[in-house]
């Protein structure tokens, strides 16, 4: 582009907000990639924590109720009034800026900047949700649990989470698309190739997010526009090439700096860069697989378990009471499900001491209850446990059920179908 070349109004107003808009939202990388600066990168979320309750609350008086505590959610109501406030200050910024920088032709060389900053930023967190996928971490495999939930029980996220998780070939595959496209973002000659990846595989995360209730819609919406705001100066380009069957001329990638040594330490920094951020995110989705994910340890009674028998203060409780445990599900070390008879589903997490043979019971909502348990198991497919719970002595007798029978286990793949088996 002529650096001389003067821009209409509609384009250098537009230029002022996006860039504006960008920045803030994209804030706090690439802080938040660096070690070194992780105080800078906590700074900036206490920010956004202290300022949006003061303004939705003291300010503007609206008396929203705001949880600022991190559970997993980017739709919070907390995460809608700070993009109404990015949104809001980068209209403000932009009618100020517009009137004292009226005079400027155009913004080339900040276009140049942000272009840069867009990449890089997006590129990083194609590279984190692509890690956490081909090392198996954001969708580990169903719980046990799982196995015995009808099917109009799972919520909507619920559905799609277990979907993904069952598949590890399927995670590799998606993983895989999304860091190939933020790697290619990186290199300026790549990246309307990485960018059009990039599109095509968060338009398909996007539309999950809006179809199956997951809280990422906010920031899947923010990627989406991203990669396509990387390819709007190509935009004629690709479509006199793929729609009108028109020739195009090769794009001039202008040097960041005209010295040569400059020029090669760049892309110096680039492979540093992506060798960082693939080597950080696929360590980090490696331990969090390790933690709670397919890697994470099992519980030594791992596996489902009916109940036989229930001794409640030394009598056997009626079979079909209600209240009498139906089934035990011993899932990964600290995660335990207790089925009751009329369907209710009792959460607990479990401490194990195997030298000693013994499970301590805790709620996570109620941090000084507990119930102490020991257990046997004379043969794989028996256990017993026993112990006080809730001021009742208790005793229960358990049979192991083969998981490895159920047909969603069971079925495997088969290149040659005779019918569809579509149960």
């Amino acid at each position: 582009m002529d650096n001389i070349a003067q821009w209409h109004f509609a384009k250098r107003l537009g230029f002022r907000f996006f860039f504006t808009y960008f920045f803030f939202y994209n804030l706090p990388f690439p802080f938040d990639v660096l070690p070194v600066f992780n105080n800078v990168a906590y700074a900036y979320y206490t920010f956004w924590y202290l300022v949006i309750p003061w303004l939705t609350n003291d300010l503007l008086k609206l008396n929203y109720k705001i949880d600022t505590g991190f559970n997993g959610s980017g739709d919070m109501l907390f995460h809608f009034l700070q993009v109404s406030y990015i949104l809001s200050a980068s209209l403000f910024i932009t009618l100020i800026w517009s009137i004292l920088d009226r005079k400027r032709l155009n913004y080339n060389k900040l276009y140049h900047y942000l272009t840069i900053y867009l990449r890089f930023s997006l590129a990083s967190k194609m590279i984190l949700y692509g890690a956490i996928k081909v090392v198996k971490s954001q969708f580990p495999n169903p719980p046990l649990d799982k196995l015995l939930q009808p099917l109009g029980e799972f919520s909507p996220m619920g559905l799609l989470w277990n979907f993904m998780g069952f598949s590890e070939s399927y995670n590799i595959f998606t993983g895989a698309a999304e860091m190939l496209g933020g790697i290619l973002l990186v290199s300026p000659s790549l990246t309307t190739l990485g960018a059009l990846i990039c599109i095509g595989v968060l338009s398909n995360v996007l539309m999950l997010n809006l179809s199956y209730d997951v809280p990422v819609k906010l920031f899947s919406s923010h990627l989406l526009i991203t990669a396509i705001f990387l390819i709007v100066p190509d935009f004629k380009r690709l479509t006199n090439m793929f729609i009108l069957n028109r020739g195009v001329e090769p794009v001039e990638f202008q040097p960041l700096f005209k010295k040569v040594w400059l020029e090669r330490g760049v892309k110096v920094l680039r492979v540093i860069f992506i060798l960082f951020i693939c080597g950080k995110y696929l360590y980090g989705s490696y331990q969090v697989a390790r933690v709670v994910g397919d890697q994470s340890i099992k519980s030594p009674l791992y596996g489902i378990w009916n109940v036989n028998e229930v001794l409640l203060d030394g009598q056997v409780q009626p079979k079909f009471e209600e209240t009498r445990w139906k089934k035990v599900v011993f899932d990964t070390v600290g995660r335990t499900i207790i089925f009751l008879n009329d369907d209710t589903k009792k959460y607990y997490l479990v401490d194990y001491n195997l030298e000693k043979k013994s499970l301590l019971f805790k709620k996570g909502y109620d941090p000084n209850w507990q119930a102490n348990f020991s257990f046997e198991r004379p043969t794989f497919e028996q256990a017993k446990i026993e112990g006080k719970m809730d001021g009742h002595q208790i005793q229960v007798k358990l049979q192991k059920i083969d998981e490895s029978k159920f047909l969603l286990n069971s079925r495997g793949f088969h290149w040659i179908n005779e019918y569809p088996f579509n149960f």
